[in-house]
């Protein structure tokens, strides 16, 4: 995770997102958008960026304007493709007659078959851009590898984009306490989790038992969500990396009381859910789930499971996709 990247690539993205044509989402045009697709080139909202992220990295990765870190390469290539009205001149050049885009207020439906209609399925696109071009004004290292990667894009690859999102999952990585040793006197930790198809990875610590990592990931949740699985591991240059613990986690807490709530903004602070501690799950202590300056939110701590030591600590927090 580059942390370092320059206030010159900083500006280059909030300036680019300042064009009256990226006011707007390119899907939908819901107004201030705050995602982006960073290999395609486009601005997107909150909705549409859930279906972006049920289209897979190789097609879409959809990353944060404010939240994530960017590379410079990834910075470059939004810069390359010059926004949404330039992506979309491209990607909505042959819309057929009587077709209509969906608008912020469409269904997840509605906002689906159009999202996997225009990038994952080419149909919009300029009939000479279909098969790729050297001339082509989409040839940033970033498009082009989107564009190759989904024309060898297996079909039980492309049935991810089937999955229907019901919210995002915002997950803070705070802190380990602990931890195995796996080297000779410490260990290199990292954590991974996966939710669904979507995994993600913090910074690899080095030689330290009690990492603090403060970094926060962004999930989609789908429809049949399960339990969030972490798994911490050690890093090891010359051969496999070691786990180092692991803990299943309930989300349905959270999601049942976040949505049985509906807006938090209306509410004051307050208790909403809990998940209790017990012999079947990794909790230290019960875990409750409250409504915090008109979020939803989680906080938790964790004994890793299958390993002689260690713990975790995490903060969730529920976004709703109309948020």
């Amino acid at each position: 995770m580059e942390l370092g990247r320059p206030v010159s690539s900083r500006r280059k993205l909030k300036d680019l997102l300042l064009h009256r044509d990226n006011h707007f989402c390119a899907d939908c045009n819901a107004p201030d958008p705050k995602w982006a697709s960073a290999n395609i080139g486009v601005f997107i909202c909150l909705k549409c960026c859930g279906v972006h992220r049920s289209l897979g990295t190789h097609i879409s990765k959809v990353l944060s304007v404010a939240l994530d870190d960017w590379s410079e390469d990834e910075i470059d290539a939004m810069m390359e493709v010059g926004g949404n009205a330039s992506a979309n001149s491209i990607y909505e050049a042959y819309i057929p007659e009587g077709y209509t885009k969906p608008g912020p207020d469409a269904s997840h439906e509605q906002r689906s078959k159009f999202i996997r209609s225009k990038y994952e399925l080419q149909e919009f696109l300029k009939p000479s851009l279909r098969i790729v071009s050297g001339k082509s004004s989409l040839q940033s290292n970033s498009a082009k590898s989107a564009m190759d990667s989904f024309r060898s894009t297996s079909t039980s690859q492309r049935m991810e984009g089937m999955v229907e999102f019901i919210g995002l999952l915002k997950v803070k990585v705070i802190r380990g306490t602990n931890l195995a040793i796996r080297d000779i006197k410490s260990s290199d930790p990292y954590v991974v989790l996966s939710l669904g198809q979507q995994t993600v990875q913090t910074t690899v610590i080095p030689s330290n038992l009690n990492p603090v990592w403060n970094e926060e990931y962004m999930l989609s949740v789908p429809e049949h969500y399960g339990q969030m699985k972490l798994k911490v591991f050690d890093y090891d240059t010359f051969s496999s990396d070691d786990i180092m613990g692991e803990a299943d986690i309930d989300l349905q807490s959270l999601i049942t009381s976040a949505m049985a709530f509906g807006d938090a903004g209306m509410f004051g602070d307050m208790q909403i859910g809990k998940w209790l501690k017990s012999d079947d799950n990794p909790l230290i202590e019960d875990s409750t789930v409250n409504i915090v300056d008109g979020k939803v939110k989680q906080m938790m701590s964790l004994k890793l499971q299958n390993v002689e030591c260690g713990e975790i600590e995490l903060e969730l927090e529920w976004i709703p996709l109309d948020q």
